[in-house]
Formats: C-alpha cells, structure tokens, sequence
C-alpha cells in the first residue's frame, strides 16, 4: 500500500534515538586494578541515585560503538555531548587506549572490542548494582526509559521479559519513550499487573487529549536517611509525531515547561529537600529546561544515547541544575550521590561507569531468569543469517554500515531506485568476521510497525523529506529537535550545509551522476511508517531475504553526504 506525503515525512521524521567470541578470554579482567579503577566508588553523602537509561531490551552483553559525528552547532558546538574520539578523551582526562576510552569512544574500536570485551547485559548490570547498594542501601534506581523495545525477545514478548528483568533489578522509578509502541492498552496492562507496587511509571507531561487529565503519576516521593527527595518524571515530549500517534491516540505529549514548574513548585511545598528530573528529553533539550525551569538540582537524562562522563552545570535565575546523560544499551550506570545538609544540597559526586562483562562476574540469579526468558526463543535467535567482514555499527549522524546494509536490502529486495531509512540511534554493533544471527538483525529493526514501502516520490518532495528530517537535527532552538540522527540514504548523493536555514540545508542531490530533478518520480523504499493501516514485508524479513543470498556482507562504505561549513567541529571526526 502506498502513503502520502504527510505520512512519509512523519516517518522520517522520527527521531528515536539514541556475539563473537573473544580469543584472550578476560583479557581486560586480568589487567592489575583494572576492576578497582573503574569500579571504585567511595561513598559521600546521605541521598544516592543510580542510574540508566535506554537499554534497548539488551539482556545480553552487546558491541556498541560510539559516534564518530556528533555534531553541535552554535552554542552546542563544543559543549558535552558534542564531543566525540580524542576531544572527548582531552575533556575528561581519560588517557587513549584505556578501557575508558574505549567505553566513551570510537577510537580503534575492533582492536579495542576484541580486546576489552562486550558491555552490558542485565546479568553483569546487577552485579555493579548489588556492589553499589552494598555500599549505598539507601540508593533509589532509576530507569529513563526506551526499556521494553529494541530486542528480538521484547517485540516477541511484548515487553514482559524487560518488565520482569526490571522488577529482580529493582528498579523503584521509570520514565518512557519507546514502552508506548506496544500501544497504550499494554502499556496500562503491564502497569497495573506488574509494575505496581513496585516501580513507579513517572510521567508529568502526558495528559489526556480531551480534558488534560494526568494521565500517569507525575513524580515519585520517598526518603533517603530522613531527607525527603522528588524524582519527577518527563517522557519523550514528541512521541505521537516520531512515532504512530494511533497507538496513543487519546493522549498529548509536549515539553511543558510551565507544568514542570508547577511540579517543582508542588514538591518543594510538600517538603522535598532534593529534587531530580528523570527525563526521556534529549540532552540539548535537558539543557535549556535547566536554564529555564528553577528549583531542580538534576536531570538524569536519556533518548539521545549520549555517554556523558560528567555532569553539566547549568545557572538559571535562582540556582544551578545538574544536566547528565548515561549513554544507551546497558553500557553504562550512573551513580550521583548529595550532600545534603540544613535542607538544600551542599555538595555532589558523580560517576558514569562502563558495564564491562569482563570485570563484573553475571549475578546468577539475574542469568538464570535470562536464560529462562530466551529459551523458547534460542534455536531461532542463533540462526545465523551471514558473516561480516567489515565492523557493523549504526550511531552517527548521518549513517553508518548496519543502515547502510538496510538501505542496500531496501533497494535491492524491493526494486527501489532510492532508499530512506530512520536515524534511529539503537542497534548494537557487529566486529569483522563475526557472524550476522537472526538476533544481532532484530537489534536494529525490532519495532511494532516494520512495514516496508515502495512508493513513488518526486525530486520535490525527496528534498522536503530530507529538509525536514535535518532541521529535525539541526533546528537552533533544540526544543524543535527530536533527538535522532539524520534520515539514512541510499542512492541518492546530497550535500547538507547543517548551520544553513531550515529549508536550505539540502542541495545537488544526484542519482548516477545526473542532479534530481524536482518534478520527476523516483521509486523510494523504506520502513517505520507512522502511518494508519500501512502494509507491506515486515523490514526483518527484506533484511534476511538479502543477507541469505549474498551469505558473505563485503565492507560497506556508508553513504555519506557532502558536508559544508562545519570543519573543525569537535564533533566531528574522520
């Protein structure tokens, strides 16, 4: 079934953020101190939250590799989370080569994976957690969301294997994104018979469409060691644009700065002597909310997958806020510890720690759920599809080898001249030689709307897709940014001028060598489309039809554009 314009641009609009076996088996284990280091976590203070966000339905220890692009522009430009490979590295003081660097970086990352070893997995996560409470029992965990999708297991399970890895990790609040494209009759379900009583679904700025009722609690209340503390929730604020809006169609999202106050506001009149934002947001976004909304001493952040080590301070009129960003895939944990005295926090510390597999042992009663949850699925998931000879990965702005695989299955399956894939910024990364299963294709393309197009496109409307999905990315004002990268493309050759007017950022799109022209049809593949009653092969299936017939994925070179005004860019590396 074809779409029409509207949809197609929402589609591409959407702005979602975001196993080989290794042969020195615990090489990073076996470096003296090397657990010490980056696990050492001397307690302070009287109020502690730990922290993680977008995990991506990984249970299991994953690749990812950090962005190479990751662009800023005017006043972003040189600010976290714009900073990538060695200037990211001088920023923080993390020496090259480390496992730090490795962990917050690209730089030399096959060698790096190969020796380092995977990252994440609920099972090692619980570990660290565990070790962190020891310590801290009084720590409040908290879960920013994008949780329940992005996994071959969680689309099949409609998110219960996440829901119950979530609950033995004992998460006490969640904010949310993703969890809304199971649609909102399961994300009641799951919240009336699993998640009460146990963890609190947070969300200040979701109200009914009719009446603007709250549709969620607002924020959470509790004490840490007698001092009253507020975790506040905020949900991706464009959902129903970036996503299908019939899958929520009776609520509106939005920023709501004016509520977030009021929340604040509510909070501190009912005695909170510490208040923390945990935001599905963005981190640019989370930025300009602490210049404008007072009375919030952090926003723990997420959607843009950002692993940033340290806390941005911002000044707004009457204060500071504290801005942080814990990166994506259950990569990373967070741990932010006051000081609180004479009813106002004094001091902070902060800790961002990469989840290595290697140094932290899988907590057995974590592994034994897993292993349990993934059983029905094993045979299928294992199924090997292809082998890699180049490194796989999806974060960067513009594209990288896994969409540009998409893209060529895209075009090559469907008899597409052009191909138009989402930025979605989750996915987990393949090293070179390492076979592509049936689960590492889901990890890019698990969603509840996977229907593949064909539809025929004029010169015109391709450039206003692309336009409109760059000021998307580059809009000044990152309150009209939704977080993503850039639409990937295939085919078709552009150069983008990211600090350009919105509406002339795009210019000399080509395809074979001759300019498009504006009033010809072209045919265009894609996927994810936001719209109503949209058919087609679901992407995992065209993805899979292609990688069985070529059994062996060459080196791809991602389709990159031509990009103009933004040398010297600390976000920005070869």
């Amino acid at each position: 079934m074809g779409i029409g314009r509207r949809e197609f641009l929402q589609l591409l609009a959407i702005a979602s953020a975001g196993g080989m076996a290794i042969s020195q088996k615990n090489v990073l284990a076996a470096q003296h101190g090397a657990s010490d280091q980056l696990y050492d976590l001397p307690t302070f203070g009287n109020v502690s939250f730990m922290h993680f966000t977008d995990c991506h339905a990984q249970l299991m220890p994953i690749y990812y590799r950090e962005p190479n692009v990751n662009l800023g522009l005017g006043e972003a430009s040189g600010r976290p989370p714009h900073l990538v490979g060695d200037t990211l590295l001088k920023q923080f003081g993390f020496k090259p080569g480390t496992a730090q660097a490795h962990a917050f970086t690209y730089l030399n990352y096959d060698a790096a994976a190969r020796t380092f070893g995977k990252v994440g997995g609920f099972a090692h996560l619980a570990t660290l957690i565990k070790k962190v409470r020891a310590h801290r029992p009084h720590a409040v965990l908290l879960d920013g969301g994008d949780t329940w999708q992005g996994s071959a297991t969680a689309l099949w399970t409609q998110g219960q294997d996440m829901v119950g890895a979530c609950k033995m990790l004992g998460v006490n609040a969640m904010s949310s994104h993703w969890e809304f494209t199971l649609g909102a009759k399961r994300v009641q379900e799951i919240i009336e018979n699993d998640l009460k009583g146990h963890i609190s679904f947070v969300a200040q700025n979701i109200k009914t469409a009719d009446f603007g009722d709250a549709v969620f609690e607002p924020y959470m209340l509790r004490e840490m060691n007698g001092v009253p503390v507020a975790i506040i929730g905020q949900a991706f604020p464009y959902t129903p644009i970036a996503n299908p809006k019939h899958m929520m169609p009776d609520w509106s999202f939005g920023i709501q700065d004016d509520n977030m106050q009021k929340m604040v506001d509510e909070v501190r009149a009912k005695g909170a002597q510490v208040v923390v934002v945990l935001s599905h947001n963005g981190m640019d976004v989370d930025l300009k909310m602490a210049a404008r909304v007072t009375g919030i001493d952090a926003i723990l952040g997420g959607h843009t997958h950002d692993g940033v080590p340290a806390p941005v301070i911002v000044k707004n009129r009457i204060g500071q806020t504290l801005v942080t960003n814990a990166g994506s895939n259950g990569k990373f944990l967070a741990v932010l510890d006051f000081d609180v005295r004479h009813g106002k926090v004094q001091d902070f510390r902060y800790k961002l720690m990469p989840v290595f597999s290697n140094l932290l042992p899988a907590d057995t009663e974590m592994q034994a759920y897993i292993d349990t949850v993934r059983a029905p699925y094993k045979n299928k998931l294992e199924e090997k599809l292809a082998v890699s000879e180049g490194l796989l990965y999806r974060r960067g702005n513009f594209n990288g080898p896994w969409d540009q695989l998409i893209l060529d299955a895209l075009m090559t399956v469907k008899g597409a001249e052009i191909a138009l894939s989402p930025g979605f910024r989750w996915g987990t990364t393949i090293l070179p030689g390492q076979a592509i299963t049936r689960e590492d294709l889901m990890d890019q393309v698990a969603i509840t709307y996977p229907a593949t197009t064909l539809t025929n496109m004029t010169g015109e409307t391709i450039k206003t897709v692309l336009e409109d999905v760059c000021d998307n990315l580059f809009n000044p004002d990152p309150y009209y940014q939704q977080g993503g990268d850039m639409v990937r493309v295939g085919g078709l050759t552009y150069t983008c001028t990211p600090a350009a007017k919105s509406g002339d950022r795009i210019s000399n799109m080509m395809l074979s060598g001759k300019l498009i022209d504006a009033k010809k049809s072209y045919k265009v593949a894609g996927w994810a489309s936001v719209g109503d009653n949209v058919t087609g092969e679901p992407i995992w299936e065209v993805v899979e039809t292609y990688l069985k017939s070529h059994k062996t994925v060459k080196k791809i070179k991602p389709n990159m554009p031509q990009l103009i005004g933004i040398e010297g860019n600390p976000g920005l590396a070869a």
